[in-house]
């Protein structure tokens, strides 16, 4: 691997989360722990929000007793209404983080986006004095992709990209966003734990699911690999995707996370790559209920 893609959620130091979440909220210990580690590791970038609870105040914590370190922080205005103020809501992220800039302010939401997208000229101004380096906006759908891919102000596209949701899914649409300069980051590489959740499990994403999970778990065994490994290399593999998030809830996930990521077999990558999952539906967790 040319470079570490990793980018560190922090959803889990501000809130309780995902499926496969039986520990809730990261205590403030254990958040800077985990913090401390993945700076060691080789991890220069978060990705938070401001919806993310407390998650904004922790770093800043961290960061205040870090000796003038800092993480680039990738951070996202809220979803679903208009930013009043963009000048003010910057500088309290700035002063909640303890940061001097925003590597990279993006949009939580398509309708975020579509919300205020009269102000990207607005934040254009802000990029240029350097207060943010870039301008993204966090995404679903292959819908949503195709109607952002030609915005000249998004530099950079997060979308989903996992074992399911994958090269078939995305392929084509990740290609054509690289032509056009666009940074590719993805998330939910683990589906928010739903990999892990055994398929015997009576929730229904699971068991309409079972089949494709069942899949991924022969595709690990014939290769040695465990199905966190397979899930994670998976995007980091791929020359087209620039950033990986994940999210951990302790120091040896993590440790564990990173160590894992190596080269792995093309014939791996075309496998999986074969999965086409029809009803995309089962893949989007806001949906999940």
């Amino acid at each position: 691997m040319k470079k570490l893609k990793i980018i560190l959620g922090t959803v889990q130091m501000g809130l309780s989360y995902g499926i496969n979440n039986f520990k809730g909220q990261i205590n403030s210990d254990e958040s800077f722990a985990i913090l401390s580690r993945a700076r060691e590791l080789g991890v220069t970038t978060l990705d938070t929000a401001e919806s993310y609870g407390t998650a904004h105040r922790v770093i800043g914590a961290f960061h205040e007793k870090s000796d003038g370190f800092t993480f680039k922080i990738n951070t996202k205005f809220p979803s679903n209404f208009q930013i009043d103020n963009i000048e003010s809501t910057l500088h309290r992220y700035l002063e909640d983080l303890k940061v001097e800039n925003i590597e990279t302010i993006m949009f939580h939401s398509f309708s975020s986006y579509i919300a205020n997208k009269h102000k990207l000229e607005e934040l254009l101004v802000f990029k240029k004095n350097k207060i943010v380096n870039y301008i993204g906006a966090s995404i679903y759908t292959n819908d949503e992709f195709e109607q952002i891919i030609n915005d000249e102000y998004i530099d950079v596209v997060q979308i989903p990209f996992n074992l399911l949701d994958n090269w078939n899914l995305r392929g084509n649409l990740i290609l054509e966003a690289k032509k056009k300069g666009k940074v590719i980051h993805t998330r939910s590489a683990f589906l928010q734990g739903l990999f892990f959740v055994n398929i015997n499990n009576e929730n229904k994403i699971v068991q309409n699911l079972r089949e494709e999970l069942q899949l991924i778990q022969s595709i690990a065994n014939k290769n040695g690999m465990s199905v966190s490994e397979l899930a994670l290399n998976y995007p980091c593999n791929l020359e087209d995707i620039d950033g990986v998030l994940i999210g951990v809830d302790s120091q040896t996930q993590l440790i564990e996370n990173i160590k894992s990521i190596k080269k792995i077999n093309s014939n791996i990558i075309h496998h999986i790559d074969e999965i086409n999952i029809k009803n995309t539906d089962l893949l989007n967790p806001s949906l999940w209920k």
